[in-house]
């Protein structure tokens, strides 16, 4: 008589609570979940992340950063051009270490070339552009560069992309 009651009870409380009655359910076995801990807070990555990570490096590398916060108005072209050099050597080998480049067209600049249909934001058209937009082909002035692969580390939880270069104290 018991399984009845239990039966009528279980039914008309799953209908309108939506849940087993505690009691019933330990009166065959089942037991009540331990709630399992929340999981940690996963650390959101930001898509500015990879552009702050890669201009650390090439900071931390190449001084990319320095250079180009520097007024170089007062030095001659040879000083300049002699800073270029070490910054140029040092900023690709970063760039390359971390970032595969390819050519948005495999071509040799100053020849006609075709243009494909297959991404509109890979080309960009110059000089005398139709109204329509379209064009059959051009005189590749660029090839163009496109990310055929990127290998930045992983970034430390606690790590401050926003701190591309830290301060340097020389203490005494």
């Amino acid at each position: 008589m018991q399984r009845i009651l239990f039966a009528i009870r279980s039914f008309f409380a799953i209908l309108f609570t939506g849940s087993l009655p505690a009691d019933i359910a330990e009166a065959y076995g089942f037991k009540k979940p331990v709630a399992a801990p929340p999981p940690k807070p996963v650390p959101t990555v930001k898509p500015s992340d990879s552009a702050l990570q890669l201009l650390g490096i090439l900071q931390r590398d190449a001084r990319l950063v320095d250079f180009l916060m520097e007024d170089i108005s007062a030095y001659s072209d040879d000083q300049v051009g002699a800073a270029v050099r070490n910054l140029h050597t040092d900023a690709r080998a970063a760039l390359e270490r971390y970032v595969q480049l390819a050519p948005v067209v495999d071509g040799v600049e100053g020849t006609y070339t075709k243009i494909e249909k297959s991404d509109p934001a890979a080309m960009k058209l110059l000089g005398n552009v139709p109204a329509s937009g379209k064009a059959p082909g051009g005189t590749l002035r660029h090839k163009g560069w496109r990310a055929s692969g990127v290998n930045l580390p992983t970034l430390a939880a606690s790590q401050n992309v926003s701190i591309i270069a830290p301060a340097e104290i020389e203490v005494e």
